[in-house]
């Protein structure tokens, strides 16, 4: 497949190809809770990052980065906010037909029941510019970010604030009206609550085991007052979550192995999962990462990795698919799937082997609709600042300047020849 991958490989014809942003991440400009963490701790995150990093197998590439706190303050970002045609540009080179971003709340609702037209309208202009190049958008609308004034509330770790939530939801929605089909209410509530409280490591940074459950389940929720507050404002919408999936197996064939790695897929998947199906059109799955369990330990000896050492088995894909929709009987679209690799070294093969393990899931009867590949550009990239580089588009900070990387204009060429253009 590496030669010729569109030889034999063969899609439905609305099959959507595309790649996401979130807008925290390339728009700049923002105002919401994460600036303020990151001017209070950038400093720190760069201090910290010799001895949490130093055994990257990257580290000396991006060791100048990583110990810049300016790294770990997302600013201007890529200015995907005003740079966006000449971004939507590159989606057309790559022959792709579908676009996922996320809106910022903290844009639209900077203060609590106060409106921001403007950024209303810029939304809308977005929106028209994706159906100017018949580009499907998939519109987020929580993706880790909220106004400042939901944060001091409580955020999601009260129930009682999801009401702020479906508000912004239902004011999105109507604004944004009948040129959205698709609707990601939260992207991995799961990851974001593990993040948050768990690890310590996302703004609030408050390491507690009954806010995670308690922000998990209040996540779980939301997405379902979201979604039939959004459906009873009519419109043809599908709505889903983005749920990250992590592919675990066993090991070797012991009891021990078996059990905790079943156990591990269940908290990993269904226990959210179990939540909010009922109220799914579809199922959104980003996936990134398999992991093997020996006993009750996670190993994995001899795979090879991606820049931030993200195990590199992207064919697993296959079973993350089959799984799923064995299970839960939705469609599915893979909202999310890439890797950080900053030489491009990886990127074709990384893509290779997902789109094989992508057919060979539909021939076992999966109903998948779409691949959205994580990222359009390279982007800031949460608590890990600006070093990793997941983009298909090569961003360089300093100048602005975007280049498609050659894995991204081979990719376009394979969904040229996929999609018979």
């Amino acid at each position: 497949m590496s030669s010729s991958p569109n030889s034999k490989l063969k899609f439905p014809k609305h099959f959507l190809w595309g790649a996401a942003t979130a807008a925290h991440q390339v728009e700049g400009g923002n105002h919401n809770q994460w600036t303020v963490w990151e001017l209070e701790n950038a400093k720190a995150l760069a201090a910290q990052a010799e001895y949490q990093l130093d055994d990257l197998q990257s580290w000396d590439r991006i060791k100048h980065e990583a110990k810049n706190p300016s790294s770990y303050v997302s600013g201007e970002a890529v200015d995907h906010y005003g740079r966006y045609e000449e971004d939507f540009d590159m989606l057309g080179h790559m022959n792709m037909n579908a676009y996922r971003f996320s809106v910022e709340w903290s844009r639209i609702e900077p203060e609590q029941g106060a409106w921001n037209a403007e950024a209303v309208m810029h939304y809308k202009d977005k929106l028209a510019s994706l159906k100017r190049r018949n580009i499907e958008p998939i519109v987020t609308l929580f993706h880790f970010t909220m106004p400042v004034w939901f944060s001091e509330l409580g955020g999601f770790e009260k129930r009682s604030n999801v009401k702020h939530f479906i508000r912004f939801a239902e004011k999105v929605v109507s604004e944004l009206g009948p040129t959205v089909r698709f609707i990601i209410t939260i992207n991995e509530p799961d990851v974001y609550s593990f993040a948050t409280y768990h690890m310590g490591m996302w703004p609030p940074a408050t390491r507690s085991k009954f806010k995670l459950w308690r922000v998990i389940n209040n996540l779980a929720y939301a997405h379902r007052q979201a979604y039939k507050a959004i459906h009873k404002l009519g419109g043809r919408h599908k709505i889903s979550i983005a749920k990250n999936s992590v592919y675990f197996y066993a090991g070797d064939d012991s009891w021990l192995s078996r059990t905790s790695a079943a156990i591990a897929q269940y908290l990993q998947d269904d226990y959210l999962l179990k939540k909010v199906i009922k109220h799914t059109d579809f199922l959104g799955i980003n996936y990134y990462m398999s992991q093997r369990i020996y006993g009750y330990r996670i190993h994995n000896p001899e795979l090879p990795v991606t820049d931030l050492e993200w195990s590199f088995a992207p064919g697993d894909i296959q079973y993350v698919l089959e799984r799923l929709y064995a299970k839960y009987k939705k469609p599915i679209i893979i909202t999310e799937n890439g890797l950080a690799d900053a030489t491009d070294e990886s990127r074709q093969k990384w893509i290779t082997k997902t789109i094989v393990g992508m057919q060979a899931a539909m021939e076992n009867g999966v109903d998948l609709q779409g691949y959205i590949h994580w990222s359009l550009l390279d982007n800031f990239e949460w608590s890990y600042g600006i070093w990793p580089r997941f983009g298909l588009a090569a961003v360089d900070y300093a100048s602005g300047k975007r280049s498609l990387r050659p894995s991204a204009r081979w990719f376009g060429r394979v969904i040229k020849n996929i999609r018979g253009l």
